[in-house]
């Protein structure tokens, strides 16, 4: 019997194009959103010092309890809320595996949900291996803020989700105040469920802050909200993240949760729930970014690059119609590894119906030394 695929226009992702490209020619790989420098050697102890204990069977499904309080004890550091560590937080397999749990448990055969491109590019799949629909709308550069009037448009009587990402991968957008208002007024008069990828919650810039779902009195009970100590603290080789949502939706994400992974590394959840006793890593990590984002910046632009805002996430969008407007995005990302020695991602591979643009995105997360080989070699195009 011939198998029926799911995804039949699903192929490999460009992260992988790109990072094999890069590998193959010896290129910096600016492409891929993953850190070069290591991670802090107290966590690594610690996660050392889990094994040796005997913490190496099975967590408990929902996630070891002393982390998920871990978890509620910084929400009410970060953003004043409280939130039930036994019936609203759960560990899980990195945000991509909490994000696919979320979107499962929400939609049915012939369902639709809202997707504002550019957007990371497991929400479409996990959308359609439901059988559901989705329903994109695009975000306009150079701003790629969110036309609510435009999301409301596409709502329809078989609408069950909007997901959105705040900060944005990879229009490094952030979400303001007003965002959220709308946001919650759409979902209230529709009665719409919100998927929240806020992965990035960390990296905001410039004094901004990080504006939650789970803040918002009208969003907090009706919204997933996806986060990853992965992107936190520099291990995304981990996969370890986590789903908050209000009790009756995370008695549902569990169900599914259970029989995906059932239970999440233990050492590391160990380790986690120690570490996360002194904030002042993740206090810090909007001006230790900010730093790579702005010796990044600086280098770009004396190439010949046109810069957008860069307001969130470890990621710089770059316009390159004054160096080569002739290629396409995707042209001018192989043309740039094979060529000049450093990988990007083309931003086209975040749509579904790209417009017309000349953007490659540049991950800024990573050592000095990386960031400034890479500038080196782009001199020429200047």
């Amino acid at each position: 019997m011939p198998l029926i695929s799911k995804l039949p226009d699903v192929g490999t992702t460009i992260f992988t194009v790109m990072s094999q490209l890069a590998a193959e020619y010896g290129a910096i790989n600016l492409s891929q959103g993953f850190p070069d420098f290591p991670v802090d050697g107290a966590l690594r102890e610690a996660v050392t010092a889990a094994m040796a204990a005997g913490h190496n069977q099975y967590a408990p499904m929902p996630g070891l309890p002393a982390l998920r309080e871990a978890i509620a004890a910084k929400f009410e550091v970060q953003h004043g809320v409280a939130v039930d560590p036994a019936t609203e937080i759960t560990v899980t397999a990195g945000a991509t595996q909490a994000l696919y749990t979320a979107i499962a448990t929400v939609l049915h055969a012939g369902d639709e949900a809202i997707v504002l491109d550019p957007s990371y590019d497991s929400y479409a799949p996990a959308i359609v291996a439901q059988g559901a629909k989705a329903v994109r709308v695009n975000l306009s550069a150079p701003d790629f803020a969110v036309d609510w009037a435009a999301v409301e448009a596409v709502v329809t009587p078989h609408t069950r989700l909007v997901i959105v990402n705040n900060p944005n991968n990879p229009a490094t957008s952030v979400f303001r105040a007003a965002d959220l208002d709308a946001l919650a007024a759409i979902a209230e008069r529709h009665d719409l469920l919100v998927l929240a990828d806020e992965v990035y919650e960390h990296l905001v810039f410039d004094g901004a802050s990080h504006r939650s779902v789970l803040a918002h009195p009208a969003l907090r009970q009706r919204s997933f909200a996806v986060y990853s100590f992965g992107k936190t603290f520099h291990a995304t080789g981990w996969k370890i993240g986590y789903c908050v949502a209000p009790p009756a939706l995370t008695a549902e994400f569990r169900k599914l949760h259970q029989f995906l992974v059932f239970s999440v590394n233990t050492p590391a959840q160990h380790a986690l729930a120690a570490y996360l006793q002194q904030p002042a890593h993740w206090q810090q990590l909007p001006s230790f970014y900010q730093a790579k984002r702005d010796r990044l910046a600086a280098g770009l632009v004396s190439t010949g690059f046109r810069l957008l805002p860069s307001r969130g996430t470890y990621f710089q969008l770059a316009d390159y119609s004054a160096i080569r407007s002739d290629l396409t995005d995707t042209e001018f990302a192989r043309w740039l590894t094979v060529t000049h020695g450093v990988a990007t991602i083309p931003v086209s591979a975040f749509y579904a119906a790209p417009p017309e643009a000349r953007l490659v995105r540049f991950c800024f997360a990573k050592e000095v030394r990386t960031l400034d080989a890479a500038l080196e070699r782009l001199q020429g195009l200047g």
